[in-house]
């Protein structure tokens, strides 16, 4: 007989908010404590949404605080962009680095990113060498993908969530 547990097959959202923003955030199929995140902050009338990843690595270069700020070489599902370090900190064995892809109109975003989610039936990201910089020696687990079938409306309620954060506040 084969056991079958449905849900390694679901996608987890969480979807919250802290201080003044909201986010809908999925983890990584790979390295599960690794999250795809989509931030929406009051101050810009939750009209943008901020997509950042987190990389978890157990390497230790003396010198990893060095990326911060800097825009490494990624691989979009193939595809050679960058992601800007916007964070790193000490994690467990090792450290999180946080980074950007940018920030964008909502909904404009979301539907886009549905549809290339669609199209090539995955979200990977490989972090990769670049000039001057060898992806191995800061991170040991360098591709990670995640499951984007509710990306639509998990950032949507996340969307509607920021719009009343400062109502529940007054």
């Amino acid at each position: 007989m084969i056991a079958y547990h449905a849900q390694a097959e679901e996608e987890e959202w969480t979807i919250d908010r802290y201080e003044t923003l909201s986010f809908a955030r999925v983890s990584g199929e790979v390295t599960h404590g690794d999250n795809l995140n989509f931030w929406i902050r009051t101050q810009d009338n939750c009209e943008k949404v901020y997509n950042t990843f987190t990389v978890y690595t157990y390497e230790k270069p003396g010198d990893i605080k060095q990326l911060l700020n800097k825009n490494i070489p990624i691989k979009l599902n193939g595809a050679d962009i960058t992601a800007s370090v916007q964070d790193i900190s000490p994690f467990l064995m090792g450290y999180r680095v946080h980074l950007s892809l940018g920030s964008y109109p909502i909904k404009e975003y979301v539907y886009f990113l549905k549809e290339f989610y669609d199209e090539f039936q995955k979200y990977e990201i490989e972090i990769v060498d670049g000039i001057d910089f060898k992806a191995a020696k800061y991170f040991d687990i360098t591709t990670n993908n995640w499951k984007l079938d509710k990306l639509v409306p998990s950032v949507l309620e996340a969307s509607k969530l920021c719009k009343t954060i400062n109502d529940l506040d007054s």
